[in-house]
């Protein structure tokens, strides 16, 4: 049995949530005067946690055109802070990796990542806190599966995750 969906529409939420972290990171680099724009240190820190991928890859799942993405990397890649180099199965495409210099920098953004993620949960026990990542996570696992078929599956069949009873569980 699906249960009711609540009447507040989750993206809304979620995308709230999203925009008041961001607001926030803006702020905090200001101080943290790492010398990236947000925009800049966003795209450092997707370079750090998917390494060695296409720029065009990089710029889809930081939700940009490729050429705001390729003119984040151009400012990175004059700080010394990630190369570009050739990909060995296309070599019209550019791969992005860090530099060593960028792990002062990612240090400061890290840190100031950090204290928002603190606030941002604030007042929730371990346990809650573990439970909103679970969730957060099986929300985004079962919304890339949809975006992301397993290879094979033909066009438009791809079966939508099933709401769960949950009703014993929250």
């Amino acid at each position: 049995m699906e249960p009711d969906l609540p009447t507040r529409p989750i993206g809304f939420l979620v995308g709230d949530i999203a925009r008041l972290f961001r607001r926030r990171f803006e702020k905090a680099l200001n101080i943290a005067d790492t010398g990236l724009t947000a925009g800049e240190a966003r795209t450092l820190a997707f370079v750090e946690h998917y390494p060695d991928q296409r720029q065009s890859a990089l710029a889809e799942r930081f939700g940009v055109e490729p050429m705001t993405m390729c003119g984040f990397l151009d400012r990175l890649e004059t700080a010394g802070l990630v190369a570009r180099r050739p990909d060995p199965s296309d070599r019209r495409a550019k791969l992005v990796a860090l530099t060593p210099e960028a792990e002062p920098v990612l240090d400061r953004i890290h840190a100031e990542a950090i204290s928002i993620r603190r606030s941002a949960l604030a007042g929730m026990s371990r346990q809650e806190v573990d439970t909103v990542y679970a969730l957060l996570e099986r929300m985004h696992a079962n919304l890339q599966a949809q975006h992301d078929p397993p290879a094979g599956t033909p066009p438009g069949t791809a079966a939508e995750p099933a709401l769960l009873d949950t009703s014993d569980t929250l």
